[in-house]
């Protein structure tokens, strides 16, 4: 599959001169007969972050190896500041990171453990101690400081490796899958301190995650992964609106795929014209992928589609619906909008004018 171009820096990027420029110039990666990265070329921009995204195995994680210095690229090179640090060891390089294993030492502090880092660089004790007391309080855990790991929760741990990696002033921040071993609730609190945090402090940050909503939540822009290659690099809103490959269509987000016929300018889907996204190359019998949230749900007693169930997800509802060609689709809607819902109602389905992207049937 083709990879496209990487878009330029964001410009939504927290960029006021405390962040480090960092460009990937086409990587490659091979573990023998492997590809893991296939030139991949990605510039970030002084306080970004970005959110690399993709199944396991896509080269995501050897990416972030890669910048650490933890692993060795075949081909292409890496600049952070404009100076390139291919072939410079990992402990030259001055980069936090933050596992997602806590790794901290069970028999320190996490004061302690916070300065640790400080330590290795020779830093007097009382000028260790008030910085890491510092770092713990700008992730909320001042009060933690003389506790140990195992007197903490687990998110509470991985704020004590979060201030770790930035109480030595790194010039990057690596976050490879940071929140995976949390559960759901301390995740969406986590992430959002995160990113409060990395705003604040205006760190360029490199984020690995097989999580979608943690990569479009967190992400100035978000990388979407395949086998080593870059397919899309944007916003997350462009990258789930306007997906340029069929990949990055299916991957992101939850997408029906129904059957459709298209003449290569717009597509005929339900009786209803839809144009369609650039990247789109087929003809004839195609299926449209179709966003949940572009299609349109109504009672209508000589209806042609059938509920087969509805989910109620807080604010917003899903319907699993049956059309007549035996297709089922899943439709979402707000809670208010999805009244008088329930299996077995006949019900019309139309969809949104919004741009879909087609695939061969």
């Amino acid at each position: 599959m083709t990879s496209t171009t990487p878009d330029t820096a964001s410009p939504t990027a927290t960029a006021a001169g405390h962040g480090t420029g960092v460009v990937f110039d086409d990587m490659h990666r091979w573990y023998g007969p492997v590809h893991a990265l296939d030139g991949l070329s990605i510039d970030i921009a002084p306080g970004e972050l970005i959110a690399l995204l993709g199944p396991s195995g896509c080269g995501k994680t050897t990416a972030l190896r890669a910048l650490g210095g933890l692993d060795e690229v075949d081909q292409g090179r890496i600049l952070v500041g404009g100076k390139d640090i291919t072939h410079v060891p990992a402990n030259k390089r001055n980069m936090g990171i933050v596992f997602q294993a806590y790794s901290l030492f069970p028999n320190m502090t996490a004061r302690d453990n916070v300065a640790y880092g400080l330590k290795l660089r020779g830093m007097d004790k009382a000028r260790r101690n008030r910085k890491a007391e510092e770092t713990l309080e700008l992730v909320g855990l001042a009060v933690q400081a003389n506790r140990f790991p195992h007197q903490m929760s687990g998110g509470q741990q991985q704020r004590v490796a979060l201030a770790r990696a930035l109480a030595i002033e790194p010039s990057v921040l690596l976050l490879d899958e940071p929140l995976s071993a949390l559960d759901a609730k301390v995740r969406r609190q986590l992430r959002e301190e995160i990113r409060r945090i990395q705003i604040m402090v205006g760190i360029t940050t490199l984020f690995v995650t097989h999580d979608q909503e943690e990569a479009l939540a967190m992400g100035d822009r978000v990388g979407v992964m395949s086998a080593g290659r870059l397919e899309q690099i944007a916003p997350p809103a462009e990258l789930y609106d306007r997906p340029k490959t069929r990949f990055v269509a299916e991957f992101v987000g939850l997408t029906n795929r129904i059957p459709a016929r298209t003449d290569g300018s717009d597509v005929a889907v339900l009786g209803q014209r839809i144009p369609i996204l650039p990247g789109t190359t087929d003809r004839g019998d195609v299926q449209a992928l179709v966003r949940p949230e572009n299609l349109r749900v109504s009672l209508a007693e000589d209806g042609t589609g059938r509920v087969l169930a509805v989910s109620f997800l807080g604010s917003l509802c899903r319907a699993q619906v049956a059309l007549p060609d035996e297709t089922i689709v899943v439709a979402q809607m707000s809670a208010s909008e999805s009244g008088g819902l329930y299996p077995g109602a006949a019900v019309n389905v139309a969809v949104a004018p919004a741009p879909v992207f087609v695939v061969g049937s």
